[in-house]
């Protein structure tokens, strides 16, 4: 696939300020994509909004429970539909890294709450209108830390092998359908 294949898409990308989030959605958009760009930061959102213009933004955390359907509903009225996710967002935890044994289980639920809960909150609630369309595609940005195992990177390790597995399931379940999991 070329970057040709994004023209005339809608693709939504969450944690596209910075690094490799922020890189896919400066490709999207090249390739003549139709972007929303999903961040905590709103100085970081509006940085990005006023070097890229025609890139849509959202302040949001997709770690809260109660921003999903908020979210959804502003990505649906920028877009109409969607059809790409870009589930990039995450979070390392506390730092330095600890031991597992020395992580909080407030470190790890909150680890967990951007890392697994929020993607899966958000590809929930962006999933209906990809159905009704019979197609769409749902890409989650893993880690070599799902598979390897790393000291002092037990939570996020942890995040993402559960990340991985999640979209496994989903191809599984939903991929007869004409949605594309891929992690």
């Amino acid at each position: 696939m070329t970057l040709s294949h994004f023209q005339y898409k809608t693709a939504v990308v969450v944690g596209g300020t910075s690094g490799l989030g922020r890189e896919l959605a400066l490709q999207l958009q090249a390739a003549g994509a139709k972007v929303v760009v999903i961040a905590r930061g709103e100085a970081a959102l509006q940085n990005l909004k006023g070097q890229v213009p025609g890139l849509h933004v959202i302040q949001g955390d997709i770690s809260d429970k109660q921003a999903i359907y908020p979210l959804a509903g502003q990505v649906h009225s920028v877009l109409g539909h969607v059809d790409y996710l870009f589930n990039v967002a995450s979070t390392l935890g506390a730092t330095p890294l600890p031991f597992l044994l020395d992580t909080s289980c407030e470190d790890f639920e909150q680890v967990l709450a951007t890392n697994l809960i929020g993607p899966f909150r958000l590809t929930k609630a962006l999933l209906p209108t990809m159905l009704l369309r019979k197609q769409g595609t749902v890409v989650n940005i893993s880690s070599d830390a799902a598979i390897e195992a790393y000291p002092t990177w037990g939570a996020y390790s942890v995040s993402k092998a559960a990340l991985d597995h999640l979209t496994r399931i989903f191809a599984a379940e939903l991929g007869e359908q004409g949605i594309a999991f891929l992690s």
